[in-house]
């Protein structure tokens, strides 16, 4: 049975793929046809039938957004616990007591990831990839949201923790990582049979010092077997940096190479630290040429590193060395559209007058590069014959006038606020601003009793840390009344 059309008839501003030169162009007075999965028509006039027509005149439609990296399990019940706070002696960085005993289970790992999911679909995301140690529910709540996902199951040697503050510190399984290995592959089997068809998964070994060599290796070897992605973080800290060079002499980007990990499918998240950083006394530069040479991507997500006071140096560099970059939230807000708008400012306060990164770049990263990632030509453009993953702003909203260049008023103005309608698959899952498989009023809900819970749970497991809220101290003291 053939699948009814869709039309968005007359879009004021449609933001179509032009394969012949390579890139995103602009389209006025467009129609946009699809059917089922796939796009028919983008640009000119339909002629053919359709079931439904929807009018453009007041629109500007872009390619669904994809998410290259994201926790939605974990960072939304975060808030308001890291936003201003971490670890001063390693600068700033999420490696503290507060992180040592606020620790999620798989109920509130549940209520987090169905608010996370809910926010990327607000937000214009149509893919995301959740990089998530496996929780029970974990595979059929992504099929319940909507979205096309990437199950990315973590799996590690090692935890780290800190006693003294001042280095990170491992503590190392007696099995090395096995048996979360085992468990990570049968749920990457799993997501890859779900009967929704949304579904795939990319091999995901937690972070490159986390990893045994032998660990980091068989993670390599069972990607290019299985033909999935591959991903870890590498390069995330200056207490990665200085951990890895002490352990094996090297940068973590270098041994990623050393180890015959890096490749066309290979995503490291973050790539922040490599030898060519200015924070850094290392004597090569050679860490970037590597990235590119092996066709690596960054999955780039500014926002987490920003709280930290810490930033990419410099964005512009990266791309302009021919490094594949993908945009990825990382932490709270799940809102791409604000990752992708710092990604590019603080590319100009990294390179100053020279800055070398701007919209187009940015909008490609976020679309066609993480396309490209994830070896799905399909994905990150409106065409014929690409997937029907599609996003309907608001040209009315006040924060996309007046209207010279709604890419620019998206990404540096309005962000999710113009969001109108998100189609996924062809299947419509954001109408009028509103998620549809998921009541986010609902799950704020929910997530907010489960953060309670693990805040209780928190100040009874190290009570010492939780005295006058110093694990996590608030932006206000607390006063009693009247004043």
């Amino acid at each position: 049975m053939t699948a009814p059309v869709t039309c968005l008839r007359r879009v004021a501003w449609l933001v179509a793929w032009d394969a012949a030169a390579g890139r995103h162009v602009y389209l006025r007075d467009a129609d946009l046809a699809f059917a089922g999965d796939t796009i028919l028509q983008a640009g000119g006039h339909w002629e053919g039938v359709a079931a439904r027509e929807i009018a453009g005149e007041a629109l500007f439609v872009i390619p669904g957004l994809i998410n290259i990296h994201c926790h939605p399990a974990q960072s939304p019940l975060f808030r308001g616990y890291v936003e201003e706070f971490g670890n001063p002696r390693l600068f700033y960085s999420s490696r503290h007591r507060f992180r040592q005993c606020f620790l999620p289970d798989a109920e509130a790992q549940l209520a987090a990831a169905r608010y996370g999911l809910a926010e990327l679909l607000a937000g214009g995301v149509t893919t995301a990839v959740d990089l998530s140690h496996a929780y029970p529910g974990w595979l059929d709540l992504l099929a319940e949201s909507g979205l096309r996902a990437v199950a990315a199951p973590m799996f590690r040697s090692a935890a780290w923790y800190t006693d003294t503050g001042q280095e990170t510190q491992y503590e190392w399984s007696a099995d090395l990582g096995e048996a979360a290995f085992a468990e990570a592959g049968a749920v990457m089997e799993q997501a890859e049979r779900h009967p929704s068809r949304r579904l795939s998964a990319m091999v995901s070994p937690a972070q490159v010092d986390t990893c045994t060599p032998d660990l980091l290796t068989r993670s390599a070897a069972l990607a290019r077997r299985t033909g999935r992605p591959l991903h870890t973080h590498a390069a995330q800290s200056l207490a990665e940096f200085a951990g890895m060079a002490r352990r094996h002499d090297t940068t973590p980007i270098a041994f990623l190479h050393r180890l015959g990990f890096l490749g066309p499918r290979t995503i490291v998240g973050h790539a922040v630290f490599t030898d060519e950083h200015p924070w850094l006394v290392w004597p090569t530069r050679e860490d970037l040429a590597l990235l590119a040479g092996s066709d690596t991507a960054v999955a780039h997500c500014p926002l987490v590193f920003l709280r930290d006071g810490t930033l990419l140096h410099d964005l512009g560099r990266y791309l302009e060395a021919g490094i594949t970059i993908a945009i990825g939230t990382d932490t709270h807000p799940q809102s791409l559209l604000e990752e992708m708008r710092l990604a590019e400012l603080l590319a100009r306060a990294a390179a100053g007058p020279r800055h070398r990164c701007d919209t187009a770049a940015i909008f490609h990263s976020a679309t066609i590069g993480a396309a490209r990632v994830l070896g799905r030509d399909d994905l990150g453009r409106l065409a014929a014959g690409a997937r029907a993953d599609i996003v309907a702003c608001r040209l009315d909203h006040p924060a996309m006038q007046p209207v010279r260049d709604p890419l620019r008023n998206l990404i540096h103005v309005a962000a999710e606020r113009a969001i109108r309608d998100v189609w996924v698959a062809g299947e419509q899952r954001v109408a009028e601003g509103t998620v549809l498989p998921i009541d986010m009023a609902s799950a704020a809900r929910a997530l907010g009793v489960q953060q309670g819970r693990l805040d209780a749970e928190a100040r009874r497991r190290d009570p010492e840390a939780w005295q006058d809220d110093a694990a996590a101290p608030p932006s206000l003291r607390h006063a009693a009344g009247p004043l």
